[in-house]
């Protein structure tokens, strides 16, 4: 058991390709060398290369035999504007960027099965490999499928995978339905009367109300979400005043809120603007809110979760499957394509002992022992779905 050992062999290439990525981070749609990289192998792979799909995206088209069935297996390619802490060789080349979420990774072990998968052509159909830009937070997901992505390149289902911190190499876990968290960001802009500081009572103090707002905001979970759902509210920027002397005209709140449904994120939303609209009146003030959803929740199908799953334990054994693990409370954009494509998201252990450390800090680093593991699983999704 474990990773297929032609994959194996190379292994050595992929961390090779992993580190250059690593070392050479891009921000969402701006992952040029990326993307020239990703193309460049698929070219020589001999696979089909079709570039600027959703801007910087890239689609690999990779046919065997007479089937029409398709299959789509997708990565991200994007970095965080994040300055990295690690001082090993192929740490950040360039300032305020890292990649501190694995795209680095999940993008080489992609391109992995891609090359297993052309050298073999142990398949019967079409597989797209998507390498996606700009996950973090900026749409990239939305952008391809926008720009005609599953029109122009159909498919039956769609699989994705992302690493875990803190779950040890040779696991994976999946899960169907719900997994991950729908994320929503707001604004809600006070409007008082500005005064001095020291006359208070001439003017309408934005700053108190917004103070009140936040407290009045908690009790939107407490008390309209149903106990047995799961949501959070967080007021994480509070903006308001330029000077010590002067009671300023405005003050602004600004958040994110996670829901595991369409409805409690619609529901939180309603609420925040009656919340705000009616404290802040209660001051004599008038707030306005902006609620805007940026990710839907990530929602797996159930029967494509069983067979991720089943590819799983072919890889690792059952055991080493988590088939019910705990719901992530972060986004992913992955979700949009579940939202147009059957499909499942999995999680890929990404080690649990020393150094560790979570995504999105800055001594974070993909574990390139995952790398053939992951490349795997993608290659025998293909190579079961698409079964001669």
């Amino acid at each position: 058991m474990g990773a297929i050992p032609a994959i194996e062999k190379f292994a050595p290439e992929m961390t090779g390709w992993r580190r250059d990525i690593h070392a050479h981070p891009e921000l969402g749609f701006q992952e040029q060398r990326t993307s020239d990289l990703v193309a460049t192998q698929l070219a020589a792979f001999g696979i089909e290369v079709h570039r600027g799909v959703g801007r910087t995206g890239v689609v690999g088209v990779l046919r065997a035999g007479t089937s029409k069935r398709t299959l789509g297996l997708r990565a991200d390619m994007d970095a965080l504007p994040i300055q990295e802490a690690n001082t090993f060789d192929h740490r950040s080349r360039h300032e305020g960027r890292m990649h501190a979420c694995g795209h680095d990774g999940h993008t080489t072990m992609l391109l992995g099965a891609a090359k297993y998968l052309a050298a073999t052509r142990n398949f019967d159909g079409t597989v797209n490999f998507i390498f996606q830009p700009a996950e973090e937070g900026i749409g990239g997901a939305k952008a391809m499928i926008d720009d005609g992505l599953f029109r122009r390149f159909p498919c039956e289902a769609v699989f994705g995978m992302h690493n875990r911190p803190g779950m040890p190499l040779g696991r994976f876990a999946v899960k169907a339905g719900a997994m991950m968290a729908g994320g929503a960001f707001f604004d809600i802009d006070i409007e008082g009367r500005g005064a001095h500081g020291a006359r208070p009572e001439s003017g309408v103090d934005p700053v108190l109300a917004a103070a009140h707002v936040i407290a009045a905001l908690q009790s939107i979970v407490a008390r309209n979400v149903r106990p047995v759902d799961t949501a959070v509210l967080s007021v994480t920027q509070v903006h308001g005043g330029d000077a010590y002397n002067v009671i300023p005209q405005t003050a602004r709140l600004s958040g994110t809120v996670r829901a595991f449904s369409n409805e409690v994120m619609e529901l939180v939303g309603r609420n925040m603007a009656r919340v705000a609209e009616g404290v802040a009146s209660g001051f004599g003030a008038k707030a306005k809110t902006d609620f805007r959803v940026i990710f839907p929740p990530t929602i797996n199908n159930p029967a494509e979760a069983e067979f991720a799953a089943g590819i799983c334990a072919g890889l690792v054994g059952a055991e080493n499957v988590k088939r019910d693990p705990a719901l992530i409370m972060a986004s992913e954009d992955f979700a949009f394509m579940l939202n147009e494509v059957p499909g499942c998201y999995i999680n890929i252990g990404n080690g649990d002992g020393e150094g560790a450390c979570e995504v999105h800090n800055p001594s974070y680093d993909f574990n390139d022992h995952a790398l053939p593991l992951g490349a795997s699983f993608f290659a025998r999704l293909v190579e079961t779905r698409l079964q001669k």
